[in-house]
């Protein structure tokens, strides 16, 4: 491993040889010898001899850093000390990989001294593969509320099943860390922690309360990190409170300052703000400017967390049709159309909840511009939501959930397709010529679609089909974003109950190759199902089908 040179304190360069009578009544001198061993990419590890030491200690150093040899006493009081009296083994460890040193030893007895030194290398440091997943990536969502009987104080809970998500081979875990009513599971100075959320149990819909103190969202990623799983989090945009039977929560209904950010819905009765009517979660406006800078400082501090692999954002679009109808809005509506509109006679009739088809009795004037003004606004939020994410965090993937019955979400003002997309081509009843240009796919790192179809419907071309739904999708978004993938909600999918299980448990396993084939991946809500009907090998043998033609 190198040459050793020892260094006694008694030497001669000289080639004479004298010859001394023995001395028994002189103390011998110390000496030491180091006897290379292994070297690693950080350490390098030896064996030291000493002989008639009272002291001995070693000393590594860089040899391009070694511009003088250093002494005996130098060794001896910055070097680490060893066994004086035995052989012993022993490692320099936080090294530089691929790096020369000098190892240096030194004894001492009394005012004598010797050292040795030699030289050795650490290797190079081994490459760790980059693990590719067998798949393309297969998401299951983690609903907050659904699963937070389970979560909410345990992170034993949360390691059960991360693990068995893996084991069915999913790939990407979606933690829902913004629930409907608006509080958060991570950390931010900008929002209140959930105090507790509603779920079904045994008992019926009970109130469970979150009292641990460690992070929610940090355990999922340390925890789904180990496991090899990549972790998303899962952020309910527009969405500022709610309530049930069992209290109100948000900052809607916490701040009576705010409540002029919540919309304002066109109702049979007039114009009321959400607070005030029957609706039990309370969405935002989305074009306020306040609503906005809210919800970026809430993604800046999310995407903070440099470990997080990405985030989908949920809700982020309009309440509903009936939304929003407040007087900033009609100011901004106004000022995009040149000219004063009366909502009701120019726009929608007052309480509308239908679609526009051919038998709609209503021809507005300025519905398809209303229209094309709502998904601008989205449009353009998530332009804004997209840079603050990047401003914090620049490798962290962006992207949303929506649904995929594309050809009736304009009701609530959201165009996911390409901006190369001609929607009007295809929707010409309520699609402008502009209306294309506020599609955001391209905005997007990920997007999943939500191919929430029947267990009699995995197969199609149609929506309302699981397998339609993806197509049509990747139709719309014309390669724009990347990772397109889609899948079923497997749990609320057959509200008739007209299906057995044995159709729902084959649904399961046909939905994930008849939507993996047909976009770029699978995506599952929720986890809770599978959870609580034991159903993960429906979802395995899916996966496992895929795997197999790969």
């Amino acid at each position: 491993m190198g040459l050793v040179a020892t260094l006694a304190a008694c030497s001669d360069d000289s080639n004479v040889v004298y010859d001394y009578p023995a001395r028994p009544d002189v103390e011998p001198m110390p000496a030491v010898t180091i006897t290379p061993g292994t070297a690693g990419h950080n350490t390098l590890e030896f064996t030291i001899t000493p002989a008639n030491a009272e002291e001995c200690s070693f000393y590594c150093i860089e040899t391009q850093e070694d511009d003088k040899q250093l002494s005996a006493g130098d060794v001896i009081s910055l070097g680490k000390a060893v066994d004086a009296l035995a052989e012993g083994t022993y490692k320099a460890e936080n090294l530089f990989d691929e790096t020369s040193y000098n190892v240096y030893a030194a004894v001492r007895k009394g005012n004598k001294s010797s050292l040795t030194v030699t030289k050795m290398t650490t290797t190079k440091a081994p490459e760790i593969p980059v693990p590719t997943p067998e798949t393309n990536p297969m998401y299951i969502w983690v609903d907050a509320a659904a699963n937070f009987p389970d979560f909410a104080n345990s992170k034993e809970n949360i390691r059960r099943d991360l693990t068995l998500a893996k084991e069915t081979g999913f790939t990407d875990v979606v933690v829902d860390v913004r629930p409907t009513n608006g509080d958060i599971l991570f950390q931010s100075s900008h929002c209140d922690q959930v105090a507790w959320l509603g779920a079904w149990a045994s008992g019926g819909y009970m109130k469970f309360e979150r009292t641990a103190d460690w992070d929610y969202l940090g355990a999922f990623i340390e925890i789904g990190h180990e496991l090899g799983l990549r972790i998303h989090a899962g952020f309910n945009t527009m969405v500022g409170g709610n309530e049930s039977s069992l209290g109100a929560q948000g900052i809607l209904v916490r701040d009576s300052s705010k409540k002029e950010w919540a919309t304002v819905l066109n109702t049979k009765n007039g114009f009321v703000n959400t607070l005030d009517s029957e609706e039990t979660t309370f969405f935002f406006n989305p074009h306020n400017e306040e609503v906005q800078e809210y919800i970026c400082n809430l993604l800046k501090d999310l995407a903070a967390y440099e470990e997080l692999d990405g985030i989908i954002l949920d809700r982020g679009r309009f309440d509903s049709f009936q939304s929003d109808f407040s007087e900033l809005t009609k100011e901004l509506f106004e000022e995009y159309v040149g000219e004063t509109v009366d909502f009701n006679k120019d726009v929608l009739p007052a309480g509308f909840t239908g679609s526009i088809d051919a038998d709609m009795p209503y021809e507005h004037k300025h519905l398809k511009k209303w229209l094309e003004f709502r998904v601008k606004a989205i449009h353009d939020l998530m332009h804004k939501a997209k840079d603050a994410v990047r401003s914090v965090n620049p490798t962290v993937k962006f992207g949303v959930y929506v649904g995929g019955w594309y050809s009736s979400y304009y009701d609530c003002g959201v165009n996911w397709a390409s901006p190369e997309y001609n929607v009007a081509a295809d929707f010409p009843r309520w699609a402008t010529a502009d209306y294309k240009n506020y599609g955001y796919a391209d905005l997007m790192d990920h997007m999943l679609i939500g191919a929430y179809a029947s267990p009699g419907s995995v197969y199609g071309t149609s929506e309302w089909t699981m397998q339609g739904f993806c197509q049509l999708a990747m139709q719309r978004i014309l390669g724009a974003c990347p990772l397109v993938c889609g899948g079923p909600d497997v749990g609320n999918w057959d509200s008739s109950d007209k299906y057995t299980d044995a159709e729902e448990y084959e649904a399961i396993t046909n939905s994930v190759k008849a939507c993996y084939d047909a976009c770029n991946g699978y995506f599952l809500f929720d986890m809770i199902h599978l959870k609580e009907g034991d159903l993960w090998q429906y979802a395995k043998a899916g996966i496992d089908e895929v795997k197999a033609e790969l």
